[in-house]
């Protein structure tokens, strides 16, 4: 069997970016990933801007040390959207407000708070110098500086960014179109009542909601019947119209795993069969030209682990991701739990998550039964990573996978 890090290397080499690209609103720009640098088209602060509310003055009016501050008159003011457009002679001012120009006359600002209305004119007690409260144009960003390069996945901060630099539309990656297909004559839907020997079918609906976080669009949705002619029908159409196909289900070895076979005879060429990682060791990968196709284990918890360690990764690169962002960020933790035993594949053990005074992750091992325990694994924050032939004790420093994005 290959290891983990084999056989993500092995889909990686595989799959290649789509390509395709589109213009989207900013409105809709949320999660896409950029087609193309993004470079600003004007200075931020395109002028010079006053930090706070207060006035605009000429720094030479103050004496440093004058306990009576400085009486300066009052020739106007300005405000965001309303510049104040004449001259400001020695000895007067302009009352600013926050995110107003600054005139061209004046070099600093002083405070409201250290302004006293006397008489028709404004004493200030400061002693300002040059550029006091005042963000020079273009200290943010230069026009023509770059924003954010390809690859990166817009986030909600970026959008404000994007809509500061005329990035409207913007150019983004069509997201990877994906089907994600269960197979079980056991299944029915959520909305059916199990009859003897049935379950209801859950395994779609998680997969295809980690699909879409990872940055997919998934076309399509359902259950096959372990049934040959059925298998192909439904996998030929899902290879036909979608950039990936992850499946789950049907790819052990017994009598009804058809899974395999029937993708073999719609032309999907199998790159590798079973990996050592556990839960998830069943995991079938094979392509058709420039499709992958990721057959799953039916266990829910095998599903999600497969789905972050070998799928989000490959449709990170399907999408045009750049490449440091395709795998989940792992972290490090102490485990909290007993002696784990060594075992030849890569342990994944469902946790949850504190901290000690130092500020030091506790990985807190929770009682589930099996791979299949879709309940024990609701309540999992992250899974703690065992290295294959290891047998941590209390204590140990372990890398962690975050499961926060479900």
């Amino acid at each position: 069997m290959r290891s983990p890090e084999e056989a993500i290397r092995d889909i990686l080499t595989q799959v290649e970016p789509s390509g395709h690209v589109e213009d989207v609103r900013l409105l809709d720009a949320l999660g896409r990933v950029l087609a193309e640098d993004v470079a600003s088209d004007v200075d931020l602060p395109p002028f010079q801007k006053s930090a706070m509310d207060g006035f605009a003055v000429h720094s030479a009016d103050f004496a440093v040390g004058a306990d009576e501050g400085s009486l300066l008159s009052t020739v106007g003011e300005s405000r965001a959207g309303a510049p104040f457009s004449g001259s400001v002679p020695l000895g007067s001012c302009v009352a600013i407000y926050t995110g107003a120009e600054v005139p061209a006359d004046c070099d600093a600002v002083v405070m409201v708070e250290k302004s006293v209305a006397e008489g028709s004119g404004i004493r200030l007690h400061d002693a300002p110098g040059q550029g006091q409260n005042i963000c020079n144009r273009g200290e943010d960003l230069a026009r023509g500086a770059r924003v954010f390069p390809r690859g990166r996945r817009i986030s909600s901060t970026d959008l404000s960014v994007l809509a500061a630099v005329g990035a409207q539309p913007v150019r983004v990656f069509r997201r990877p179109r994906v089907a994600v297909l269960t197979t079980g004559d056991e299944l029915v839907e959520a909305d059916q009542s199990p009859g003897a020997g049935q379950i209801r079918e859950g395994n779609t609906l998680h997969l295809a909601a980690l699909a879409r976080l990872a940055g997919a669009e998934v076309l399509e949705v359902g259950i096959v019947r372990d049934d040959p002619e059925e298998l192909r029908a439904r996998f030929g159409h899902a290879l036909d119209t979608c950039d990936a196909v992850i499946t789950t289900g049907g790819v052990s070895m017994g009598k009804y795993d058809l899974v395999a076979e029937a993708f073999q005879e719609l032309g999907v060429e199998e790159v590798f069969h079973k990996v050592a990682i556990k839960p998830g060791k069943p995991i079938w990968f094979g392509m058709r030209g420039t499709t992958p196709v990721f057959a799953l284990p039916g266990n829910p918890v095998s599903c999600l682990l497969d789905h972050e360690v070998f799928v989000r990764p490959a449709l990170g690169k399907l999408g045009g991701l750049d490449p440091e962002r395709w795998h989940a960020p792992l972290h490090r933790g102490r485990w909290e739990g007993g002696p784990v035993r060594p075992n030849p594949r890569q342990q994944n053990l469902p946790v949850t998550l504190d901290q000690d005074e130092l500020g030091v992750t506790l990985l807190r091992p929770l009682a589930w039964r099996s791979s299949a325990d879709i309940v024990g694994l609701s309540a999992a924050q992250g899974m703690a990573i065992v290295p294959p032939g290891e047998a941590p004790g209390p204590g140990a420093l372990l890398d962690w996978r975050a499961l926060d994005e479900r």
